[in-house]
């Protein structure tokens, strides 16, 4: 098949940021590619050659979308599953499949699917909405503290929460979720997984996340994760178990938490490139973003290996700003060596609002961690006020 400055065109479902650094790598390599989105203001707009905008979820759109292109992809779970079944009935290629994303998009179906495969996960139960949880705590079939999720659409942070009384179940949403118990852990660490269409696996090393402590969202990611060598290996072991069971095609991010026993536990995957992979654009032989489009295309599985120890700041909107964006001191940080701004195109900040990404790329890890920290106190996501 000949993918390159030909008639083939690839379709994205979802235009935001990841959609945005895909499109970077289809345009190195002259791949046509068809973006649909919801926003008219989405990321992916201007890197497509076409761009269609329509609701994800919606049956027609979905199908109709597909029925112009050669092979589907995501960059969003939030899909219309049932319209990609009817397109992989018909003979186009989607990857991953909707079977692998039914087993994802919910979180209590993923949850249960960990325990059926004997792949370690915290201890957890699902629940029909808020009242059916509050009924668990009453009978004494649920104890507090308890991390709270919603068992679909929920992103960064948004849909989850940690419960310690029932004072923080006022103003839960009236959804199906799930109960997870607590976990104490000494990190959060997460590998990405590739598998080409042949069957061609590798693995990303393990990178360490240190998180916001309110905002619940990823402040750095760091690569190599500054762990011992034997929980490392241990990590990639269960990203490769999970990969195999998903048994998914292209990317397959795993976060999981290493508990105070050096026990693995999985926390969720995402199948597409994943914000803890976005070091790789500067640190990595093959960016995630190369990687997926190899994947799914088949081609020769890029080497995964680091160049450079390379942490990725969050860019988000600061607290008590909404507008049009303004990134403050963003200067001060280009003039430091190894610093390359992400910037995702969306015209309006707000609070927590993801906006960007910094990779700070450096021989030494101590030296990037401290760059790293210098980045996150200069550059700020305000708004004209």
């Amino acid at each position: 098949m000949n993918y390159f400055s030909s008639d083939f065109k690839l379709g994205i479902l979802g235009g935001g940021q990841l959609g945005k650094m895909l499109l970077a790598e289809t345009r190195k390599f002259d791949i046509q590619t068809y973006v649909l989105d919801p926003s008219s203001e989405a990321p992916s707009q201007f890197g497509a050659a076409k761009f269609f905008r329509g609701n994800l979820m919606d049956f027609e759109t979905v199908y109709q979308f597909g029925k112009m292109v050669d092979l589907l992809t995501i960059e969003i779970e939030n899909v219309n599953l049932d319209a990609l079944d009817a397109l992989e009935e018909e003979g186009l290629k989607v990857y991953p499949s909707p079977k692998t994303l039914r087993l994802i998009q919910n979180k209590g179906r993923q949850k249960d699917f960990y325990v059926e495969n004997s792949i370690p996960t915290s201890a957890h139960q699902r629940f029909v909405d808020i009242n059916d949880l509050k009924k668990a705590l009453e009978n004494d079939e649920l104890e507090f503290p308890f991390v709270w999720k919603c068992a679909q659409f929920g992103y960064d942070g948004n849909g989850v929460k940690i419960v310690r009384s029932t004072m923080d179940l006022i103003d839960l949403p009236e959804v199906e979720c799930i109960a997870e118990q607590m976990v104490p852990f000494k990190n959060e660490l997460a590998v990405i997984v590739s598998r080409s269409v042949s069957g061609e696996i590798k693995t990303y090393p393990v990178v360490e996340m240190e998180f916001h402590p309110e905002a619940n969202q990823v402040e750095y990611v760091i690569c190599p994760a500054r762990i011992d060598e034997k929980v490392a290996e241990k990590a990639q072991k269960v990203a490769l178990k999970v990969s195999e069971a998903f048994n998914h095609i292209g990317l397959l991010a795993v976060e999981m938490f290493q508990t105070e026993d050096d026990e693995i536990l999985v926390n969720e995957v995402a199948p597409r490139p994943h914000n803890s992979g976005h070091y790789s654009i500067e640190a990595s032989y093959t960016s995630q973003f190369e990687q997926h489009i190899r994947a799914i295309l088949n081609l020769p599985l890029g080497n995964t290996d680091s160049k450079v120890a390379g942490i990725m700041v969050n860019l988000v909107g600061e607290e008590g700003f909404s507008g049009p964006v303004v990134y403050e001191n963003i200067e001060k940080i280009m003039a430091i060596d190894g610093v390359t701004p992400h910037i995702y195109g969306k015209r309006e900040t707000r609070p927590f609002r993801k906006m960007g990404h910094v990779t700070i790329v450096n021989e030494n890890m101590a030296a990037a961690r401290k760059i790293a920290e210098e980045v996150k106190n200069s550059i700020r996501v305000i708004s004209v006020q």
